[in-house]
Protein backbone atom coordinates (compact mmCIF):
# COMPACT_ATOMS: atom_id res chain seq x y z
CA UNK A 1 0.00 0.00 0.00
CA UNK A 2 1.20 3.49 -0.88
CA UNK A 3 1.84 5.53 2.34
CA UNK A 4 0.43 8.38 1.04
CA UNK A 5 -2.99 6.76 1.20
CA UNK A 6 -3.12 6.44 4.84
CA UNK A 7 -1.48 10.12 5.80
CA UNK A 8 -3.80 12.25 6.22
CA UNK A 9 -2.26 16.47 4.53
CA UNK A 10 -3.84 20.00 5.61
CA UNK A 11 -3.97 22.92 3.49
CA UNK A 12 -3.49 26.19 5.34
CA UNK A 13 -4.45 29.19 3.44
CA UNK A 14 -2.56 32.82 4.41
CA UNK A 15 -6.19 34.13 5.79
CA UNK A 16 -6.02 30.99 8.52
CA UNK A 17 -8.75 28.94 6.37
CA UNK A 18 -8.18 25.29 6.95
CA UNK A 19 -8.73 22.39 5.50
CA UNK A 20 -8.06 18.57 6.12
CA UNK A 21 -7.44 15.38 3.52
CA UNK A 22 -5.62 13.06 2.17
CA UNK A 23 -1.93 13.42 1.29
CA UNK A 24 -0.41 13.00 -2.58
CA UNK A 25 2.65 12.95 -4.17
CA UNK A 26 5.57 13.19 -1.95
CA UNK A 27 5.05 13.03 2.18
CA UNK A 28 6.51 16.24 3.11
CA UNK A 29 5.67 20.23 3.45
CA UNK A 30 5.88 22.46 0.52
CA UNK A 31 4.41 26.28 0.09
CA UNK A 32 3.22 29.34 -2.59
CA UNK A 33 0.49 30.93 -4.17
CA UNK A 34 -2.69 29.19 -4.33
CA UNK A 35 -4.52 29.22 -7.74
CA UNK A 36 -7.14 27.42 -9.51
CA UNK A 37 -6.90 26.27 -12.93
CA UNK A 38 -10.65 25.26 -14.65
CA UNK A 39 -9.24 23.15 -17.58
CA UNK A 40 -10.61 19.40 -17.62
CA UNK A 41 -7.88 17.91 -19.34
CA UNK A 42 -4.19 18.42 -19.34
CA UNK A 43 -2.95 18.28 -16.18
CA UNK A 44 0.45 17.29 -16.96
CA UNK A 45 1.01 20.39 -19.27
CA UNK A 46 -0.16 22.48 -16.33
CA UNK A 47 2.33 21.26 -14.01
CA UNK A 48 5.50 21.34 -15.85
CA UNK A 49 4.36 24.41 -17.43
CA UNK A 50 7.08 27.10 -16.23
CA UNK A 51 4.50 29.84 -15.95
CA UNK A 52 3.36 28.64 -12.59
CA UNK A 53 6.69 28.29 -11.00
CA UNK A 54 6.07 29.14 -7.29
CA UNK A 55 2.42 28.42 -7.09
CA UNK A 56 -0.03 25.90 -5.49
CA UNK A 57 -2.46 24.78 -7.99
CA UNK A 58 -5.93 23.75 -7.65
CA UNK A 59 -7.74 21.10 -10.20
CA UNK A 60 -11.33 22.05 -10.24
CA UNK A 61 -11.99 19.07 -12.48
CA UNK A 62 -13.67 16.24 -9.97
CA UNK A 63 -11.43 13.10 -11.13
CA UNK A 64 -7.39 14.16 -11.05
CA UNK A 65 -4.60 11.55 -12.62
CA UNK A 66 -7.68 9.33 -14.09
CA UNK A 67 -5.34 8.79 -17.63
CA UNK A 68 -2.21 8.73 -16.35
CA UNK A 69 0.62 10.68 -17.15
CA UNK A 70 3.09 10.60 -20.81
CA UNK A 71 6.92 11.60 -20.37
CA UNK A 72 7.87 13.76 -23.24
CA UNK A 73 4.75 14.07 -25.66
CA UNK A 74 2.85 15.74 -22.72
CA UNK A 75 5.38 17.90 -20.93
CA UNK A 76 6.15 21.70 -20.96
CA UNK A 77 9.37 21.96 -19.50
CA UNK A 78 12.03 19.36 -18.46
CA UNK A 79 10.67 19.11 -15.07
CA UNK A 80 7.39 19.57 -12.64
CA UNK A 81 6.83 23.28 -11.92
CA UNK A 82 4.54 23.40 -9.37
CA UNK A 83 4.93 23.72 -5.84
CA UNK A 84 1.80 21.67 -4.92
CA UNK A 85 -1.11 20.23 -6.26
CA UNK A 86 -5.22 20.22 -4.67
CA UNK A 87 -7.89 18.39 -6.20
CA UNK A 88 -11.13 16.27 -5.16
CA UNK A 89 -10.59 12.94 -6.12
CA UNK A 90 -7.36 11.27 -6.98
CA UNK A 91 -6.71 8.30 -9.10
CA UNK A 92 -3.57 7.17 -6.81
CA UNK A 93 -2.15 4.73 -8.86
CA UNK A 94 -4.46 3.69 -11.22
CA UNK A 95 -4.93 4.83 -14.48
CA UNK A 96 -7.13 4.02 -17.68
CA UNK A 97 -5.30 5.15 -20.65
CA UNK A 98 -2.80 2.10 -21.93
CA UNK A 99 -0.52 4.58 -23.65
CA UNK A 100 0.63 6.30 -20.47
CA UNK A 101 4.00 5.58 -18.98
CA UNK A 102 3.10 5.99 -15.34
CA UNK A 103 0.91 6.60 -12.85
CA UNK A 104 0.41 10.64 -11.64
CA UNK A 105 1.29 9.44 -8.13
CA UNK A 106 4.56 7.70 -9.22
CA UNK A 107 5.36 10.70 -11.53
CA UNK A 108 4.83 13.44 -8.88
CA UNK A 109 6.44 11.74 -6.01
CA UNK A 110 9.34 11.16 -8.15
CA UNK A 111 9.44 14.99 -9.28
CA UNK A 112 8.61 15.47 -5.18
CA UNK A 113 5.70 17.22 -5.49
CA UNK A 114 3.72 17.54 -2.48
CA UNK A 115 -0.55 17.71 -2.50
CA UNK A 116 -3.80 17.21 -0.84
CA UNK A 117 -6.82 15.71 -2.62
CA UNK A 118 -10.68 14.78 -0.81
CA UNK A 119 -10.90 18.33 0.10
CA UNK A 120 -13.85 20.43 -1.17
CA UNK A 121 -12.05 22.06 -4.47
CA UNK A 122 -15.84 24.06 -4.93
CA UNK A 123 -15.56 25.45 -1.52
CA UNK A 124 -11.59 26.60 -2.08
CA UNK A 125 -12.15 27.94 -5.21
CA UNK A 126 -15.21 30.23 -4.12
CA UNK A 127 -13.16 31.13 -1.36
CA UNK A 128 -10.20 32.54 -3.44
CA UNK A 129 -12.34 33.98 -5.93
CA UNK A 130 -14.06 36.04 -3.15
CA UNK A 131 -10.76 36.58 -0.46
CA UNK A 132 -8.36 37.03 -3.64
CA UNK A 133 -4.86 34.93 -4.44
CA UNK A 134 -3.01 34.46 -1.46
CA UNK A 135 -0.47 32.12 -0.08
CA UNK A 136 -1.37 28.68 1.47
CA UNK A 137 1.09 25.85 2.42
CA UNK A 138 0.31 22.18 2.15
CA UNK A 139 1.97 19.87 4.57
CA UNK A 140 1.28 15.64 5.25
CA UNK A 141 3.90 15.70 7.84
CA UNK A 142 2.88 18.57 10.41
CA UNK A 143 -0.14 18.56 12.58
CA UNK A 144 0.24 21.60 14.61
CA UNK A 145 -1.53 24.93 13.17
CA UNK A 146 0.79 26.96 14.70
CA UNK A 147 3.95 25.22 13.24
CA UNK A 148 2.10 25.34 9.63
CA UNK A 149 1.12 29.33 10.44
CA UNK A 150 5.13 29.62 10.84
CA UNK A 151 6.22 27.85 8.14
CA UNK A 152 3.75 29.58 5.69
CA UNK A 153 5.17 32.86 7.08
CA UNK A 154 8.59 32.34 5.52
CA UNK A 155 6.98 32.28 1.93
CA UNK A 156 7.38 35.44 0.07
CA UNK A 157 4.41 37.19 -1.40
CA UNK A 158 4.34 36.55 -5.57
CA UNK A 159 3.92 40.35 -6.02
CA UNK A 160 7.20 41.65 -6.52
CA UNK A 161 8.94 38.11 -7.14
CA UNK A 162 11.01 38.02 -9.84
CA UNK A 163 11.60 33.84 -11.11
CA UNK A 164 11.86 34.50 -14.98
CA UNK A 165 15.97 34.00 -14.26
CA UNK A 166 15.39 30.58 -12.08
CA UNK A 167 13.48 28.87 -14.98
CA UNK A 168 15.40 30.23 -17.91
CA UNK A 169 17.68 27.98 -19.81
CA UNK A 170 21.18 28.69 -18.26
CA UNK A 171 22.42 28.15 -21.49
CA UNK A 172 21.89 29.03 -25.22
CA UNK A 173 20.25 25.73 -27.26
CA UNK A 174 19.16 25.29 -30.81
CA UNK A 175 15.21 24.42 -31.34
CA UNK A 176 14.31 23.25 -34.86
CA UNK A 177 15.35 22.05 -38.43
CA UNK A 178 18.75 24.33 -38.93
CA UNK A 179 17.60 24.69 -42.87
CA UNK A 180 14.26 26.40 -41.92
CA UNK A 181 13.68 29.63 -43.54
CA UNK A 182 13.46 31.82 -40.63
CA UNK A 183 15.98 32.25 -38.11
CA UNK A 184 13.72 33.60 -34.12
CA UNK A 185 15.46 34.26 -31.29
CA UNK A 186 13.91 33.22 -28.25
CA UNK A 187 14.00 35.31 -25.06
CA UNK A 188 13.25 31.97 -23.02
CA UNK A 189 11.40 33.67 -19.44
CA UNK A 190 9.81 30.36 -18.98
CA UNK A 191 8.83 29.40 -22.31
CA UNK A 192 6.47 26.33 -23.25
CA UNK A 193 7.92 23.83 -25.54
CA UNK A 194 4.62 23.86 -27.43
CA UNK A 195 5.26 26.84 -28.65
CA UNK A 196 8.83 25.96 -29.80
CA UNK A 197 6.87 23.31 -31.67
CA UNK A 198 4.74 25.54 -33.05
CA UNK A 199 6.81 27.47 -34.63
CA UNK A 200 9.32 24.82 -35.72
CA UNK A 201 6.38 23.48 -37.09
CA UNK A 202 5.85 26.78 -39.68
CA UNK A 203 9.63 26.69 -40.77
CA UNK A 204 11.80 28.39 -37.90
CA UNK A 205 14.64 28.00 -36.39
CA UNK A 206 15.03 29.27 -32.87
CA UNK A 207 18.11 29.81 -30.63
CA UNK A 208 16.86 30.24 -27.23
CA UNK A 209 18.36 32.35 -24.86
CA UNK A 210 18.44 32.86 -21.35
CA UNK A 211 16.38 35.31 -19.75
CA UNK A 212 19.43 37.98 -19.11
CA UNK A 213 21.16 37.39 -22.18
CA UNK A 214 22.78 40.46 -23.60
CA UNK A 215 21.37 42.41 -26.42
CA UNK A 216 24.27 42.10 -28.42
CA UNK A 217 24.74 38.37 -27.96
CA UNK A 218 21.30 37.77 -29.60
CA UNK A 219 22.02 40.36 -32.49
CA UNK A 220 25.06 38.56 -32.96
CA UNK A 221 23.22 35.29 -34.05
CA UNK A 222 21.39 38.10 -36.71
CA UNK A 223 17.43 36.70 -36.28
CA UNK A 224 14.66 37.51 -38.59
CA UNK A 225 12.79 38.30 -35.82
CA UNK A 226 12.11 37.96 -31.70
CA UNK A 227 10.10 35.92 -29.76
CA UNK A 228 9.78 36.92 -25.89
CA UNK A 229 7.94 34.36 -24.07
CA UNK A 230 5.80 33.46 -21.12
CA UNK A 231 7.26 32.69 -17.67
CA UNK A 232 6.32 33.37 -13.84
CA UNK A 233 6.32 35.79 -11.15
CA UNK A 234 5.97 39.55 -11.34
CA UNK A 235 6.47 41.94 -14.90
CA UNK A 236 7.49 44.64 -12.47
CA UNK A 237 10.21 42.86 -11.19
CA UNK A 238 11.80 42.80 -14.74
CA UNK A 239 13.61 45.81 -15.56
CA UNK A 240 16.69 43.52 -17.47
CA UNK A 241 13.62 42.02 -19.66
CA UNK A 242 12.21 45.57 -20.34
CA UNK A 243 14.99 46.97 -21.36
CA UNK A 244 16.18 44.09 -23.30
CA UNK A 245 12.86 44.73 -25.01
CA UNK A 246 12.90 47.98 -25.54
CA UNK A 247 15.84 47.40 -27.73
CA UNK A 248 15.00 44.76 -29.55
CA UNK A 249 11.82 46.85 -30.70
CA UNK A 250 14.17 49.59 -32.13
CA UNK A 251 15.47 46.76 -34.33
CA UNK A 252 12.48 47.02 -36.68
CA UNK A 253 12.13 43.31 -37.03
CA UNK A 254 9.24 41.37 -36.27
CA UNK A 255 8.74 40.93 -32.29
CA UNK A 256 5.74 38.91 -30.46
CA UNK A 257 5.26 38.16 -27.08
CA UNK A 258 2.90 35.78 -25.21
CA UNK A 259 1.71 36.34 -21.78
CA UNK A 260 4.28 37.29 -19.50
CA UNK A 261 6.11 38.30 -23.15
CA UNK A 262 2.85 40.78 -23.58
CA UNK A 263 3.42 42.08 -20.22
CA UNK A 264 6.97 43.23 -20.63
CA UNK A 265 5.97 44.57 -24.51
CA UNK A 266 3.83 46.43 -22.49
CA UNK A 267 5.87 47.58 -19.91
CA UNK A 268 8.76 48.35 -23.12
CA UNK A 269 6.25 50.96 -23.76
CA UNK A 270 5.09 52.95 -20.88
CA UNK A 271 2.18 50.90 -20.01
CA UNK A 272 2.28 49.16 -16.09
CA UNK A 273 0.85 46.33 -14.91
CA UNK A 274 -0.46 45.23 -12.25
CA UNK A 275 -1.79 41.75 -9.94
CA UNK A 276 -5.24 40.62 -10.19
CA UNK A 277 -7.27 39.50 -7.49
CA UNK A 278 -8.12 36.10 -9.17
CA UNK A 279 -5.97 35.34 -12.61
CA UNK A 280 -6.95 33.76 -15.42
CA UNK A 281 -6.30 30.04 -15.86
CA UNK A 282 -8.30 27.28 -17.98
CA UNK A 283 -9.14 26.59 -21.21
CA UNK A 284 -12.32 28.18 -21.84
CA UNK A 285 -11.85 32.22 -21.57
CA UNK A 286 -13.33 34.50 -24.42
CA UNK A 287 -11.62 37.29 -26.63
CA UNK A 288 -12.47 39.42 -29.19
CA UNK A 289 -10.42 40.54 -31.73
CA UNK A 290 -10.90 44.14 -31.96
CA UNK A 291 -9.42 44.22 -35.52
CA UNK A 292 -11.48 41.27 -37.30
CA UNK A 293 -14.12 41.93 -34.41
CA UNK A 294 -14.25 37.71 -33.79
CA UNK A 295 -14.16 36.07 -30.70
CA UNK A 296 -11.84 33.45 -29.43
CA UNK A 297 -11.83 30.94 -27.13
CA UNK A 298 -8.83 30.50 -24.94
CA UNK A 299 -6.51 28.94 -23.22
CA UNK A 300 -4.63 31.40 -20.48
CA UNK A 301 -2.70 31.29 -17.50
CA UNK A 302 -1.67 34.51 -15.71
CA UNK A 303 -2.08 36.67 -12.42
CA UNK A 304 -0.66 40.23 -14.01
CA UNK A 305 -2.54 42.54 -15.97
CA UNK A 306 -1.70 45.21 -18.19
CA UNK A 307 -3.59 48.72 -17.15
CA UNK A 308 -5.81 49.05 -19.24
CA UNK A 309 -6.35 53.01 -18.41
CA UNK A 310 -2.62 53.19 -19.05
CA UNK A 311 -2.71 51.96 -22.20
CA UNK A 312 -5.22 53.58 -24.15
CA UNK A 313 -3.29 56.94 -22.91
CA UNK A 314 0.15 55.27 -25.19
CA UNK A 315 -0.04 56.96 -28.86
CA UNK A 316 2.25 54.06 -30.09
CA UNK A 317 0.08 51.30 -28.72
CA UNK A 318 -3.16 49.98 -30.03
CA UNK A 319 -5.47 47.61 -27.91
CA UNK A 320 -6.05 44.31 -30.29
CA UNK A 321 -8.01 42.15 -27.84
CA UNK A 322 -9.79 42.29 -25.11
CA UNK A 323 -11.06 39.52 -22.69
CA UNK A 324 -15.32 38.91 -22.42
CA UNK A 325 -15.42 38.34 -19.25
CA UNK A 326 -13.60 41.74 -17.45
CA UNK A 327 -12.38 43.84 -20.49
CA UNK A 328 -8.49 43.22 -19.44
CA UNK A 329 -6.44 43.92 -22.12
CA UNK A 330 -5.38 40.74 -24.23
CA UNK A 331 -3.21 42.20 -27.24
CA UNK A 332 -1.77 44.86 -28.32
CA UNK A 333 0.48 46.49 -31.10
CA UNK A 334 2.97 48.86 -31.67
CA UNK A 335 2.41 51.36 -34.04
CA UNK A 336 5.23 51.64 -36.76
CA UNK A 337 6.37 48.64 -35.65
CA UNK A 338 6.76 45.32 -36.33
CA UNK A 339 5.84 44.26 -33.23
CA UNK A 340 2.69 42.52 -31.16
CA UNK A 341 1.53 40.15 -28.06
CA UNK A 342 -1.16 38.87 -26.25
CA UNK A 343 -1.87 37.65 -23.08
CA UNK A 344 -3.11 34.44 -23.71
CA UNK A 345 -1.63 30.96 -25.00
CA UNK A 346 -2.60 30.06 -29.05
CA UNK A 347 -0.37 27.41 -28.85
CA UNK A 348 -2.44 25.53 -26.42
CA UNK A 349 -2.73 21.65 -26.63
CA UNK A 350 -5.65 20.23 -25.35
CA UNK A 351 -7.98 23.00 -25.67
CA UNK A 352 -9.31 25.42 -28.55
CA UNK A 353 -7.29 26.05 -31.77
CA UNK A 354 -8.66 29.52 -32.57
CA UNK A 355 -6.08 31.49 -31.83
CA UNK A 356 -2.73 29.82 -33.89
CA UNK A 357 -3.22 32.58 -36.64
CA UNK A 358 -1.13 34.54 -34.58
CA UNK A 359 2.09 32.24 -35.34
CA UNK A 360 0.99 32.09 -38.91
CA UNK A 361 0.85 36.40 -39.08
CA UNK A 362 4.23 36.51 -36.87
CA UNK A 363 5.66 33.94 -39.40
CA UNK A 364 4.00 36.24 -42.35
CA UNK A 365 6.19 38.95 -40.73
CA UNK A 366 9.30 37.43 -40.67
CA UNK A 367 9.90 36.83 -44.82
Amino acid sequence: MDQTKAKAAFLLLEDGTLFKGKALGKIGTSSGEICFNTGMTGYQEIYTDPSYFGQVIVNTTSHIGNYGVKLVDEEESSSVKIKGMVCSTYADDYYSRKTADSSLQAYLEKAGIVGISDVDTRQIVRHIRHAGVMNCIISSEIEDVEQLKEELAKCPSMEGLELSSIVSTPEPFFFGNEGAKHKLAVLDLGCKTNILRSFSERDCYMKVFNAKTPVSEILAWNPDGYFISNGPGDPAAMDYAVDTVKELVETDKPLFGICLGHQILSRACGINTYKMHNGHRGLNHPVKNLKTGKSEITSQNHGFAVDADEAKKVDNVEITHLNLNDNTVEGISVKGKKAFSVQYHPEAAPGPHDSRYLFDDFVSLLS
